[in-house]
């Protein structure tokens, strides 16, 4: 079945359908991640997006159980250059295309994906619209130009779960999770480093929060643009000065906001495995996970109360802050990886120092 994406510049791009029959829209953006598709379809994050694989082979290890990283893949839409028909792995229990029929989600593949990320890099992220329905190029151009983006839209409410649950109930430290589209990773490494998680829905209040008696609060990733969602904001300025915090990439723009800073959003966004970062106080540079479209403005942010703690060595933007007075810090990466290097687990353990530290001033 023939299939075409149309960007909103005019852009389009002819190819083949290997998931669901159908048609959506969503922003185009390109990963570049050699293999952890699975992981990818299935970070909460992507929301509103159609992901494109810049490595040309994907699909050829199958797809598993195991290596979910929530309930279900959230990606509107897959674009890779050629997708195997040979699943080669011990772990696999189904092919790509199955999983996506499954879960109707729409695949092309033969599409020119290095053009397709070369026209990304150049003009950024953009509108778009995926079809296997729809074949009249003028009409899907319209369509994408008229589909609603990422920008001022809370996508947060609609990958959430709508209820609190215990992740795991033993551990030396209480966490409680702020879920704004939780990857099931992070909550596996809270696990393995003695900490008790519960996860609470993004509209939960501080009161509900407080009342699990946490010993700390880390707010998760999620999609969309931070500042959409006010009340998760909201929330977090209530807990500052009750909480050590730990913000992962959508929730280190959440906590950047509620210390009276700005987000903006990226050209064509951060997508893959191998972004260095540096940290400015070891010197040590780490090759990180990532997935964002919006970003923390430097410049926006109080210096005489943040510290700017990690830099982006691709484009010099903003990856970590702590609170010069309070146990709070975020990074824009993914400690947790999945997929991806395992560079940055230590934040976990910096969590947990916060933590202990709190803990030892309070008796």
């Amino acid at each position: 079945m023939r299939g075409l994406i149309a960007l909103e510049d005019g852009t389009v791009f002819r190819g083949h359908s290997f998931g669901a029959p159908g048609e959506i829209s969503g922003e185009v953006v390109f990963n570049t991640s050699i293999t952890g598709y699975q992981e990818i379809l299935t970070d909460p994050s992507y929301k509103g997006q159609i992901v494109a694989m810049t490595y040309p082979l994907i699909g050829n290890y199958g797809v598993n159980e195991e290596d979910a990283e929530s309930s279900k893949p959230w990606v509107e839409g897959f674009i890779v250059k050629e997708c195997s028909r040979i699943t080669s792995n011990w772990r696999s229990q189904k092919s790509l295309s199955d999983y996506l029929k499954e879960n109707n989600i729409i695949g092309l593949e033969g599409i020119d994906t290095r053009a397709l990320t070369r026209h990304i890099r150049i003009s950024g992220a953009m509108k778009a619209v995926i079809s296997t329905r729809d074949l009249n190029e003028e009409n899907l151009v319209r369509k994408a130009n008229a589909s609603p983006g990422l920008a001022e839209r809370d996508l947060v409410k609609d990958v959430i779960s709508k209820n609190s649950y215990d992740w795991n109930k033993k551990g030396k430290y209480r966490v409680a999770v702020l879920d704004c589209g939780v990857k099931y990773n992070i909550l596996r490494e809270l696990s393995s480093w003695n900490c008790q998680a519960k996860v609470f829905p993004a509209k939960a209040t501080s009161q509900e929060i407080l009342s699990f008696k946490p010993d700390g609060l880390l707010i998760s990733n999620g999609p969309g643009d931070p500042a959409a969602v006010p009340y998760i904001v909201e929330t977090v300025k209530e807990l500052l000065d009750r909480l050590p915090m730990f913000g992962i990439c959508f929730g280190h723009q959440i906590l950047a906001l509620s210390l009276g800073g700005k987000t903006y959003k990226l050209k064509f966004g951060h997508h893959g495995a191998n972004h260095p970062v540096k940290d400015l106080k070891t010197g040590k540079v780490a090759i990180t996970v990532q997935n964002h479209s919006f970003c923390v403005d430097i410049n926006s942010l109080n210096a005489q109360e943040i510290e700017i703690t990690h830099i982006n060595l691709n484009d010099q933007t903003l990856e970590g802050i702590r609170h010069k007075r309070l146990p709070v810090f975020s990074v824009q990466f993914h400690p947790e990886a999945s997929p991806g290097p395992h560079d940055a687990e230590y934040l976990f353990g910096e969590f947990v120092k916060l933590m202990e530290k709190n803990l030892a001033q309070k008796n």
